[in-house]
């Protein structure tokens, strides 16, 4: 049995506080790539009352994600979009989200990322990432981004930090790392580098910034 709305809210302000709570669900999130990142910073947001996220992939779930993405084997084959939305209304039932099924250019980054207050980069691909932040940057200035560089390998847990580039822009990861090194990427050392995004996220709602 799901719990009622008003149930679910009252949880949300005993724990975070009323101000929190209600900063966190007037706000919209687009998290752009639904991978090890983005599908661990979709539902740390979706767990602490964000009430929209506007979701971005193109992609598939497939076998080889299940190691450190938040899909079920049962998902394989469908769109991350919509097996993400699935798995986060498990948990938070009561959550706007918005579907974007493509591959993100500069054409179009404008368009779909209009609407977010916060944009969270979790793409895969350097040359896509590059893309997404300069045209976030160029195009969207008023927006606050936060993105990630290095969270690959077996390094120390304590490597990971988040760091403010300028006055919109956050960059979260060890900034060294990379995929085509050692053996690639591992689940925790993702999911950290994740939380990292989301806090960062909950913090520029909550209007605590990073000096």
């Amino acid at each position: 049995m799901i719990p009622a709305k008003e149930a679910l809210e009252q949880a949300l302000r005993e724990r975070q506080g009323a101000e929190l709570a209600a900063r966190f669900s007037a706000a919209a999130v687009a998290v752009c790539g639904l991978g090890g990142l983005g599908s661990h910073i979709a539902g740390f947001l979706a767990r602490a009352g964000v009430g929209r996220l506007i979701l971005i992939d193109f992609d598939r779930v497939d076998l080889t994600n299940l190691h450190r993405q938040q899909y079920k084997a049962s998902q394989v084959g469908r769109y991350k979009t919509e097996a993400l939305a699935e798995n986060l209304r498990e948990a938070a039932p009561y959550l706007s989200l918005e579907l974007r099924t493509v591959r993100l250019t500069a054409e179009n980054v404008p368009s779909l990322l209009e609407g977010a207050d916060v944009i969270c980069e979790a793409l895969d691909e350097a040359a896509a990432k590059a893309m997404l932040v300069n045209t976030v940057l160029e195009q969207l200035p008023e927006k606050y981004l936060v993105a990630a560089s290095g969270m690959a390998g077996l390094g120390s847990a304590n490597a990971i930090h988040t760091r403010r580039l300028t006055g919109r822009f956050y960059l979260c990861g060890d900034g060294v790392s990379d995929v085509a090194d050692g053996i690639g990427l591992v689940a925790p050392r993702v999911a950290l580098c994740a939380a990292h995004q989301a806090h960062m996220v909950l913090r520029i709602l909550s209007e605590q910034f990073e000096p």
